[in-house]
């Protein structure tokens, strides 16, 4: 059995080649490795340091970005290159353990396609714990997920999720997310988490403002792309339904208090715009709908071509 190793890499020069040392201590036991170090516009001189490593092993890679291109990116590199019938990542900076490799190949032989890891005893400042904490809460309670560490670096996969999966922007946080919406199994194991020795973190506080975003765009895919009139129509009909109310207040007040519609046409004016806007959205969930429709049509005539 093969296993590969996708490590994305941001300026930590201090980090890989004691990684790299550790990793080669406990991928030896399986069959064959792979080493894939994606260097994603390291400045700091990371990637002079994974190339004298690859000269040294022919199961290591690289990966090289000219720019920051970000993790999602950095992993969906890394995932096309991968070989192995099982794909480990973790982030470069020490503070994924490598000897939890055997224990997540365990877990995915029980019959599960992913397995992340849950930093339950996590070594980073509060100042990133709590923001954690309020994120998984979240995306557990949107998704339906039951897991408690959904960015943690250090997972496992069957080849078969990362071939099906795509990742960019910022997926890499949701990846157990959008593989249980493919129906793959899912699930943690605690992992053995280790304090930054080098470097500073990667985190900021713009991450996780973007990563709500992030998951509103994966919830409204994942759910809707197949029916969006599911979505523009019921925004559509309560946003009309909001409007016609507003009307019906103003003819009351017209007609039951003998108030001249003057006296409200602001009101007035905000009913016919909400209204309007409650059709438009309802219009826009039509097109959606027509265009999702013409496209599954097209790939089942291709399905009914190729059989016969």
């Amino acid at each position: 059995m093969k296993i590969s190793v996708v490590i994305p890499v941001y300026n930590e020069v201090e980090s890989v080649e004691q990684l790299y040392k550790e990793l080669i201590k406990v991928l030896s036991s399986f069959d064959s490795y792979q080493i894939i170090f994606v260097d994603d516009g390291s400045s700091d001189g990371s990637v002079n340091v994974i190339k004298k490593i690859v000269e040294n092993d022919i199961n290591t890679n690289i990966i090289q970005f000219h720019r920051n291109y970000g993790k999602s990116a950095a992993l969906g590199e890394g995932f096309k290159n991968a070989n192995g019938e099982y794909i480990v990542t973790m982030d470069a900076d020490l503070q994924d353990d490598p000897k939890e490799i055997p224990n997540l190949v365990s877990k995915l032989e029980e019959g599960f396609d992913l397995v992340s890891g849950w930093k339950k005893n996590r070594k980073d400042p509060l100042s990133k714990k709590i923001p954690s904490k309020f994120f998984n809460f979240i995306t557990r309670l949107f998704t339906g997920v039951k897991i408690h560490d959904f960015n943690c670096g250090l997972k496992i996969y069957r080849q078969s999720v990362i071939k099906t999966l795509e990742i960019y922007g910022g997926r890499h946080r949701y990846i157990p997310a959008l593989a249980g919406y493919k129906n793959f199994k899912v699930t943690e194991i605690i992992v053995n988490h280790r304090p930054r020795l080098y470097g500073e973190t990667k985190y900021g506080g713009s991450r996780m403002f973007h990563g709500f975003f992030d998951l509103i765009s994966i919830l409204f895919l994942s759910k809707y792309t197949q029916s969006p009139l599911y979505f523009f129509g019921k925004v559509g009909l309560y946003t009309f339904l909001s409007g016609v109310g507003i009307e019906i207040y103003i003819i009351y007040l017209k007609y039951a208090l003998n108030e001249p519609f003057a006296k409200h046409m602001a009101l007035l004016m905000l009913g016919v715009l909400i209204i309007v806007i409650g059709i438009q959205f309802f219009s826009i969930g039509l097109v959606g709908e027509m265009i999702a429709n013409s496209n599954q049509y097209k790939e089942s005539r291709v399905k009914e071509i190729l059989k016969s």
